[in-house]
């Protein structure tokens, strides 16, 4: 029971956790912190929090019913698992009323760089939160983007700022022909995000494997369990324990 309830835990709060201070109706807008702003609308607390309780209690529990229904194969490494895990959490998303991941990352870049002034630090807050998210840049292109800024900034003889309009149209013309030359279109961005999700579906699954790996090894240790032999991670059923 307690490796069920790791891995159930694991995996609603994936997708729940921070879904809710997320929607608009409890979150305070960015543009809510420019100059000369109009101040958000206060709500008494206990009510916010009353709503959020109830949000967060309805959203589990249509992950729960979803996850009863749906075969989780732990096993990160088959793509086939991977692709069955993605599925079975865009179902959970949609039936929930959730966020996808790009627009929980999206979200999360306007959040997290709206106050940064400079073009160079954006970049490397975007390079800390793609490895925080345990996702890879396999065509190295957050190396060709800084080759590019340091290519403007000697242009330009000073740091690019994200408000110089000159500067950033001489950046984005950089980026456009990084994206010709790696094949990148906009019209493809639906396959990117396709991509991009099973690529996080496959950090998660192996976020599940390490816990249920470690509840294993916990368990092993209890005197009533020493001579049993643990099951394999990709042959457990979330299911049977919900």
């Amino acid at each position: 029971m307690a490796l069920a309830s790791r891995l159930l835990s694991r995996s609603t709060r994936q997708l729940c956790a921070g879904q809710v201070v997320l929607r608009p109706e409890h979150a305070i807008p960015v543009r809510s912190f420019a100059k000369g702003a109009a101040a958000p609308t206060a709500l008494k607390g206990d009510q916010v929090l009353k709503d959020i309780f109830y949000e967060v209690k309805n959203k589990l529990e249509t992950a729960i019913g979803v996850l009863r229904k749906e075969k989780i194969t732990i096993d990160p490494e088959d793509p086939a698992a991977v692709s069955e895990y993605a599925k079975v959490m865009n179902s959970v998303r949609q039936k929930a009323n959730l966020l996808s991941e790009s627009q929980i990352i999206k979200f999360n870049i306007e959040v997290e760089t709206h106050e940064i002034p400079d073009a160079r630090t954006y970049l490397l807050k975007l390079k800390e939160m793609r490895v925080k998210r345990g996702l890879l840049d396999e065509q190295g292109i957050e190396d060709l983007q800084m080759a590019a800024l340091d290519k403007v900034e000697k242009e330009l003889k000073k740091p690019l700022m994200r408000n110089d309009k000159k500067g950033i149209a001489l950046l984005t013309a950089e980026f456009d022909k990084i994206n010709q030359k790696l094949g990148i279109r906009k019209e493809d961005l639906p396959k990117y995000e396709e991509q991009l999700e099973l690529k996080i579906a496959k950090a998660q699954l192996e976020e599940l494997k390490k816990d249920a790996l470690e509840a294993m090894e916990t368990q092993k240790k209890r005197e009533e369990f020493k001579d049993e032999e643990m099951p394999s991670v990709k042959s457990l059923d979330i299911r049977n324990f919900i």
